[in-house]
């Protein structure tokens, strides 16, 4: 059996973690790297770095391995062996920097979703046909009751015979109460049904933009590496908590720029004095003596950052006139607390691009 190559030096503990179980689960196995890997037709260097901890696997390798283990020993997994290493993936996932890894993960779940809106289309559609075959049906049995009571007001004696002569008029309203009854429950899983399809498309929608947002990370990063002795652009975070700061700055690590972080406005318009390559402005809303909307209009009469673009963050909501008065003191874009971390990392993203792009284009117009 081939030996595993030793655990990367700057895994953070919970890659150290995960991978240390993985390669327990794997030495269990009693075989190389390379003739486990032709097993799964997976490629070999791949599977050593998920086992060396510098990739974190797709979760559907983790449990190829825990199931190859099972059957090597002869005993299934229990299932707090098995939520234990989906709690070690889980935390390695939220803590991998790794652009690439993201797209993996976000491409599974997107898949998942997609699943989910096509299962919930076509559950929709057998629903509708039902339903609407229950509303044929009610609105036969309307007419033919209808026609009963018009014959009974205009005679009651006839209505009278009538009824004698129709002994299943019982049966009928029995019947026809039960098939509304049926409706109001198709209605109800129709709707349940498209309310799940609208929530799956909007998850596609959201994870296809966060794909497109790690895209966008990776050619920014791609750009400044291609361009070493550019100096990157830093970003200004304003905040008057410090966990809010904490969060932000923790997001928005792995995007390779200088952070900023202040706790006033106050200190944030110091920090625009004391540099002059800011790319975009993070700012609080709710702030102690000066407010985000007061700061930003005093940011704007500064004609040396009045360009700079300004993204509000707030735990007030996004309505209509909040985001208005937002937009009329300059800012760029409005986000609700709390916010999607995939969501500000592309925003942030973007607009470091645009700076770069325009700085490449200065220098060489100006060269």
């Amino acid at each position: 059996m081939g030996e595993l190559r030793p655990l990367a030096l700057d895994l953070t503990s919970e890659a150290r973690a995960l991978a240390t179980v993985l390669r327990e689960l794997f030495e269990g196995l009693e075989i190389s790297v390379r003739r486990y890997a032709a097993r799964r037709i997976r490629d070999a260097g791949t599977f050593s770095r998920y086992l060396n901890g510098t990739r974190v696997p797709p979760w559907e390798v983790v449990m190829d391995l825990l199931t190859d283990v099972a059957e090597h020993r002869g005993t299934a997994a229990t299932p707090d062996a098995i939520e234990l290493v989906r709690r070690l993936h889980r935390a390695a996932v939220e803590t991998s920097s790794s652009p690439r890894h993201a797209v993996e993960v976000l491409e599974q779940q997107l898949a998942e979703a997609d699943r989910v809106s096509r299962r919930s289309t076509a559950r929709g559609d057998a629903l509708g046909d039902a339903l609407l075959d229950r509303k044929h049906r009610i609105a036969d049995l309307e007419v033919r009751l209808n026609q009963l009571e018009a014959e009974w007001s205009a005679e009651r004696e006839r209505a009278d015979r009538l009824a004698a002569a129709n002994p299943d008029l019982t049966d009928l309203l029995r019947e026809r109460d039960q098939l509304q009854g049926e409706v109001a429950r198709l209605s109800s899983q129709v709707h349940e049904a498209r309310k799940q399809r609208d929530e799956a498309e909007e998850r596609c929608a959201l994870l296809e933009r966060q794909m497109e947002a790690v895209e966008q990370v990776q050619q920014t990063a791609a750009a400044v590496r291609a361009a070493p002795c550019q100096v990157m652009p830093k970003i200004l975070i304003v905040d008057d908590q410090p966990n809010n700061l904490l969060a932000m700055t923790a997001v928005l690590s792995t995007l390779e720029q200088e952070l900023v972080a202040v706790s006033s406005g106050q200190e944030a318009l110091k920090a625009l004095l004391d540099h002059d390559d800011f790319a975009v402005i993070i700012m609080d809303v709710q702030m102690p003596d000066m407010d985000g909307y007061e700061t930003a209009a005093h940011i704007k009469h500064r004609p040396r950052n009045r360009d700079v673009p300004i993204i509000f963050l707030t735990a007030m909501g996004i309505d209509p006139e909040h985001s208005a008065r937002g937009y009329a003191a300059g800012a760029v874009d409005y986000i609700a607390k709390p916010f999607d971390p995939w969501v500000l990392r592309a925003k942030v993203a973007v607009f470091t691009r645009i700076y770069l792009e325009r700085r490449v284009n200065g220098d060489r117009y100006s060269g």
